[in-house]
């Protein structure tokens, strides 16, 4: 084991990845979510620098350029209002376990689960919406504040899979 897949005791480990070429949540939450036939979770997902994930619906939007990957910590998910809580229900898509990734805003961090390491810039968090408490339960926005994972760019393309993972904080992010 490598000082790099451990934070503190904890291993890292890619819990869940989603992804959805779809927009769900869209309308009122009293509405429900629209269906997403053709996405999900899956065991692997490749990534693209500066691009996103491959069939995700953020995938190569100009407008979610700086935010086209969301990541979240296992620990985070509100677990007491519904013990089955994950990705699906978030809409985020990678989901650790045994770090807290809402800490390291500002950091490129890498994530690599055996094909190579690919290097995500954590620009800002992933705020909770309405939809939480529609999906989840009642309380799940407030439990999800300042805790709802991060909105990430890739700087690397690479494929993740669920697993063990090593990760790596790589330095500050560079702003100009």
């Amino acid at each position: 084991m490598s000082s790099a897949d451990v934070i503190g005791d904890k291993v890292v480990q890619v819990v869940q990845l989603l992804v959805s070429p779809v927009h769900r949540y869209s309308g009122r939450p009293s509405e429900g979510p629209s269906p997403d036939l053709v996405g999900g979770l899956v065991e692997h997902i490749r990534v693209r620098r500066h691009l996103g994930i491959v069939g995700d619906r953020y995938f190569a939007q100009p407008a979610h350029r700086d935010a086209s990957v969301t990541i979240m910590a296992e620990e985070n998910l509100p677990t007491h209002i519904d013990p089955t809580v994950g990705l699906p229900q978030t809409r985020r898509n990678i989901l650790l376990r045994g770090v807290d990734i809402d800490a390291y805003i500002g950091r490129i961090v890498e994530l690599d689960t055996g094909d190579g390491p690919i290097a995500f810039a954590v620009n800002r968090a992933a705020r909770p919406c309405a939809w939480m408490d529609s999906v989840i339960g009642a309380g799940a926005q407030r439990a999800l504040r300042g805790k709802g994972g991060v909105r990430c760019t890739p700087l690397s393309d690479g494929v993740l899979r669920v697993g063990r993972t090593e990760f790596r904080v790589v330095g500050p992010l560079e702003r100009h």
